[in-house]
C-alpha cells in the first residue's frame, strides 16, 4: 500500500493524476479498461539465487518481491500473455530486468505479439528497462 500512494503521490506532483492509475492486483486479476501504457516492476531473480543475494537487498524486500521462478521469466511470460487484453493496439508495455534477460524478456514479448521499441539502461550501464509496442491484434 505504501508504494502504491508513491505512485499517486508521484503522479499528482507531475501533473497525471487524473490519467494515472495505480492498483494492487496479482498481476491482472483486478484490472479493468484499456490503456496506452502499462508500467511494470516484476520479480525476476531466478528462486535459486535469492540466498545468495545481498544481505541488504534479500533483507529488504518480501521474497515474492524478488522470485521470478526457475529462471526469473515467469512473470514476464504471465505479463506478456496476459497484458493484450488490457493495452490499446500500439500501446507500450515497460519492464524492469535482470541485467542479463535482455535477450529472453525480448523473445517472450515477439512470441506474444510485441515488438522491441526500447531499452533504457541502469547507471552502471547495463539494460535495465525494456519497451514493447503491441503491435498484433
Amino acid at each position: 500500500q505504501e508504494a502504491l500512494a508513491t505512485a499517486m503521490r508521484n503522479a499528482g506532483e507531475l501533473g497525471l493524476a487524473g490519467r494515472f492509475t495505480a492498483l494492487k492486483s496479482d498481476w491482472f486479476e483486478k484490472v479493468s479498461g484499456r490503456y496506452h501504457v502499462i508500467v511494470a516492476n516484476p520479480p525476476y531473480i531466478p528462486s535459486d539465487d535469492i540466498g545468495n543475494l545481498q544481505d541488504e537487498v534479500r533483507g529488504f524486500d518480501p521474497r515474492q518481491a524478488l522470485d521470478g521462478g526457475v529462471d526469473g521469466l515467469s512473470p514476464y511470460r504471465k505479463i506478456a500473455a496476459g497484458a493484450a487484453a488490457y493495452l490499446e493496439l500500439q500501446g507500450r508495455i515497460a519492464v524492469e530486468i535482470g541485467h542479463t534477460q535482455h535477450q529472453q524478456v525480448t523473445e517472450i514479448f515477439s512470441a506474444a505479439g510485441y515488438r522491441s521499441v526500447g531499452a533504457f539502461r541502469d547507471l552502471g550501464g547495463n539494460d535495465r528497462v525494456l519497451v514493447f509496442e503491441r503491435w498484433k491484434p
